[in-house]
């Protein structure tokens, strides 16, 4: 088996990996339960001769391709669940579901995992080791990821773990990635700013919480840039504000809600830590008080150098010598697939699926409702995952 026959068998899958991906983006689906979503990939890969494990957690999928002779053993993830928004692209596979879009790409990484176990079954024979598929609900949020390892389909756990983004606002076919930090921690962020309401006119006679709070998300911003090293970024952002019922009335409380972003574990503790100090300062300044409440996220995404440097060189065997890019910074944005990484040594890697021809830094990023994807670019996204998997059980790591 060549890396160029993936390549070729992968153009003719494409017709199979666009059906796929466009009844699932017709059809999203939200959190751990995506009973739609699994019964359209066990339907497209019931021919193949796979074992499939579920778990009670979720309706995430496990397959399992067994090669002709035992060797090492790889696991390739995509994740199947959709986004809690509207769409707004006009396309005629377009969602059904009003308020739920697949706007991350998660129907394409699905139907180009299907892809790559379509390539790699009929491959069977030339395979020492086993590759798992990974179909995984709830990434959006949910900790699908966490939720399947604890229930224990990835028992015993692989040799090595690979994943593909796709990126709407990056060149068409670039497979990008970096070692170490990939993505960030994301955690959730409530305050809860109590004070003592009253008239408009007389706020000497309350305990005003409004002032407190804008306060606060100013001072916010100034920690983080004098607490936090520049070279160890963290991100402390708030997106929602709620108080009050009149224009004349100082209410009793604010609540803010935001995100806190961090790429190290210490940083990550250090940042929580220093939230809650600056608000019970702030607020007890002016004999107010705040409540501030952490949901941890998905932890760092740390990608192995060796699993990146091994997806590099494979990428240029099979796409030519400028078809990756490394990375000279995380990206602050977060991936359950963290949970796996935490675990196994591998790497993920962005797919650019702007169009042939288009102006990247134009189109409409993942999470927008115009979000669109060049189908046209699966192919080479499934055979890249499938090439990951064959050459990883032929070869290993450096």
């Amino acid at each position: 088996m060549t890396l160029q026959d993936l390549i070729a068998g992968a153009g003719e899958l494409a017709p199979r990996i666009t059906e796929l991906r466009r009844a699932i983006h017709a059809e999203p689906e939200l959190g751990l339960h995506t009973p739609k979503t699994r019964d359209k990939v066990r339907a497209a890969l019931a021919h193949l001769p796979l074992e499939w494990r579920e778990g009670p957690s979720t309706t995430g999928l496990v397959a399992t391709l067994k090669g002709a002779k035992p060797g090492r053993s790889v696991l390739l993830r995509g994740d199947m669940d959709a986004l809690a928004m509207p769409e707004e692209t006009g396309l005629a596979f377009a969602s059904t579901i009003p308020g739920t879009m697949h706007a991350c790409g998660h129907d394409a990484h699905t139907a180009m995992l299907a892809g790559a176990a379509e390539l790699l079954c009929a491959r069977r024979d030339t395979l020492a080791g086993e590759i798992r598929f990974m179909f995984q609900p709830g990434e959006e949020g949910y900790h699908g990821a966490r939720f399947m390892l604890e229930d224990g389909l990835l028992d015993p756990l692989p040799d090595a773990a690979f994943a593909l983004h796709v990126m709407p606002t990056a060149p068409h076919g670039l497979i990008a990635g970096r070692s170490g930090p990939l993505l960030a921690a994301a955690d959730q962020l409530d305050v809860v700013i109590e004070g003592h309401g009253g008239h408009a006119s007389m706020p000497h006679q309350t305990l005003d919480p409004v002032p407190v709070a804008a306060e606060l998300v100013l001072a916010l911003q100034t920690m983080v840039t004098r607490r936090f090293n520049a070279h160890d970024p963290v991100v402390v952002t708030i997106t929602k504000m709620e108080a009050g019922t009149a224009h004349n009335v100082i209410p009793d409380r604010v609540s803010l809600r935001g995100t806190m972003r961090s790429l190290s574990r210490e940083n990550r503790a250090a940042l929580a830590d220093s939230v809650r100090l600056l608000a019970a300062g702030i607020a007890g300044a002016h004999g107010l008080t705040a409540e501030v409440t952490i949901t941890e996220g998905f932890p760092v995404t740390i990608c192995d150098p060796r699993a990146v440097a091994f997806g590099e060189d494979l990428s240029r065997q099979m796409f030519g010598t400028q078809s990756f890019l490394r990375l000279d910074d995380p990206i602050m944005g977060a991936e359950d697939f963290a949970y796996v990484l935490d675990k196994v040594p591998g790497a993920m890697f962005f797919l650019g699926v702007s169009h042939a021809g288009e102006d990247w830094t134009r189109c409409c990023g993942i999470h927008s409702t115009k979000m669109m994807l060049d189908e046209s670019v699966m192919p080479q996204g499934a055979a890249f995952l499938a090439g990951l998997a064959a050459d990883f059980l032929e070869n290993g790591f450096a």
